[in-house]
């Protein structure tokens, strides 16, 4: 008897609980035992129902109208609940802080073995296992608590992969994972598939990172599956039916008039074979900033409680009026700290730092930020309209928080932390810390642009990111820090160049320092066939 789909759909649709329109309509889809999916799509495209959909949480736990069939390993989701899919479907949300529920991390690991009935030794090799997969042993006698982002992230991942299920579902699981931890985990799961058989059905805006990994794409449209196809044929679909779905390299061959456009860099750099590609002409030095002094730190030093080190070291830092600066670095190097010490919320140890005017600090999480059950109610009554319109949620008024996008919840945060400035002025500083979880790529432009509006009317902007494409996109500065420490300090084209992993796509790809988005690495290639054609 053949074994039955990972996952089916049959003529599937699903509405939320008061909302204008399906979230879902009429999807027919399939997934094999086994197979590598990459689920693609705009912000509100209905990517995470179909994930919610595969575990039982729609429409179990989100309540709505659901018609149509679905199944997951041979159990029909009407009659299971997420509980009893538990058992062959791990699932992983994209604000993984909302999964954890255990004080520590070893417990969080436990918890799911336990509930089966897993005998001690069974637990501590399962726990033991997929620590040592997701790099996480270091953390495990540690109190969830005192974990960054991207460390929840892993312990979530971690959580869901300890059972051993059949199929895992992951929304966004990259969007709060350094370069290094996100392509860490793509070739973990790529691993997992290919030698236990796992099932694996991915949701990601970061297309980049794992279309080489992927058996298959399916691109979805206003709750409809648009395309169903080979990775190569997606991207060809892609730039022709909504380019923002497309890779940066995909979009910089296409600009270009290369084709085909490809999958991997290691397929762009191939094309590009025999291509004397030159970086670009040197340019005038950027002036330095003069406004005022908008974020001062000096020999700051904080350590969480219930940490073994401080998450920030001796840090002296600087920014100004009109500066948009992306702070990055790896998971656990102090960012999100930084910010709430700016913020005033963490003491330091030692050292100060101050922000002479007001902060609008947006968090990691944006749902610690909405507390209604109606978008329009988290404003002062008659302040919603204007307050969602410059976010693109004036249709979302009516509609409860929780049955938003991850993009759209983020979306309500930044619009909440604005609210209401329009006769005060903006704020001197503007933190958001990973505000481009969720978001896809047309939202992320327009998020940039926003705060490029920000700077320009005498805020200075800082963001923590992990997304190397958005800060190139945004920021003139990169601060990179590391085991708290700031190691580098410095113009944006140059920071995300020329490296390994914080470099961007389009500048792995052509190996040319200061190229860092995909047009300004088309106006080099068509420089290169110029030169080449005299």
């Amino acid at each position: 008897m053949p074994e039955a789909p990972a996952l089916a759909l049959r003529s599937f649709s699903y509405r939320y609980p008061g909302a204008a329109a399906p979230a879902l309509r009429d999807v027919d889809l399939e997934v094999a035992p086994g197979e590598f999916v990459v689920v693609a799509g705009r912000s509100g495209s209905g990517k995470s129902t179909l994930l919610r959909a595969g575990c039982g949480l729609v429409p179990h736990f989100h309540g709505g109208d659901a018609a149509g069939e679905a199944s997951v390993c041979g159990l029909d989701v009407r009659d299971h609940g997420p509980g009893e899919l538990g058992a062959v479907v791990g699932m992983v949300a994209q604000e993984p802080e909302s999964q954890v529920v255990s004080a520590t991390v070893r417990g969080e690991l436990e918890l799911p073995l336990e509930i089966r009935g897993e005998a001690p030794a069974a637990r501590a090799r399962a726990v033991e296992e997929v620590a040592l997969a997701l790099g996480i042993a270091g953390l495990l006698d540690r109190s969830v608590a005192t974990l960054s982002g991207g460390e929840l992230q892993r312990v979530a991942l971690a959580a869901a992969l300890v059972v051993r299920p059949r199929l895992v579902l992951l929304d966004e699981p990259t969007s709060q994972l350094d370069p290094v931890a996100g392509d860490e985990l793509i070739g973990l799961l790529r691993r997992l598939n290919e030698e236990w058989g796992m099932g694996v059905v991915i949701a990601e805006h970061r297309l980049e990172r794992c279309l080489p990994a992927a058996d298959r794409v399916v691109a979805f449209a206003e709750g409809r599956v648009a395309f169903d196809g080979p990775p190569r044929e997606f991207l060809a679909w892609a730039l022709a039916a909504d380019a923002e779905l497309a890779t940066p390299v995909a979009r910089m061959f296409a600009a270009a008039g290369i084709e085909p456009p490809p999958v991997s860099v290691k397929e762009a750099r191939a094309a590009l074979a025999g291509r004397r590609v030159r970086g670009p002409r040197p340019r005038a030095p950027r002036p330095a900033p003069s406004g005022e002094r908008v974020l001062r730190a000096r020999g700051l030093t904080v350590r969480l409680e219930g940490a073994g080190r401080d998450a920030i070291s001796d840090l002296s830092l600087e920014l100004r009026a009109g500066e948009r600066v992306a702070l990055m670095g790896r998971n656990g190097a102090g960012k999100t700290t930084l910010m709430r010490a700016v913020a005033g919320l963490v003491e330091p140890r030692r050292g100060w730092a101050e922000a002479p005017r007001d902060v609008a600090l947006v968090p990691q999480n944006p749902g610690a930020m909405l507390v209604r059950e109606r978008v329009a109610d988290e404003f002062a009554p008659g302040a919603a309209g204007a307050a969602l319109r410059p976010v693109g949620l004036e249709g979302a008024a009516d509609r409860d928080p929780r049955d938003l996008s991850g993009g759209e919840r983020q979306r309500l945060a930044l619009a909440l932390a604005m609210a209401g400035r329009e006769a005060a002025g903006v704020p001197g500083l503007v933190c958001m810390d990973e505000p481009t979880r969720g978001m896809d790529a047309a939202r992320k432009r327009e998020l940039a642009q926003w705060l490029e509006r920000l700077a320009a009317a005498g805020a200075g902007v800082l963001v923590a990111t992990h997304d190397v494409e958005f800060a190139a996109r945004l920021a003139d500065r990169v601060v990179l820090l590391g085991e708290g420490e700031l190691l580098a300090d410095g113009p944006a084209a140059e920071i995300l160049s020329g490296g390994w992993y914080f470099a961007t796509e389009v500048a792995r790809a052509l190996g040319a320092e200061g190229a860092v988005l995909p047009e300004h690495g088309a106006r080099l290639l068509e420089r290169a066939g110029e030169e080449a054609g005299q």
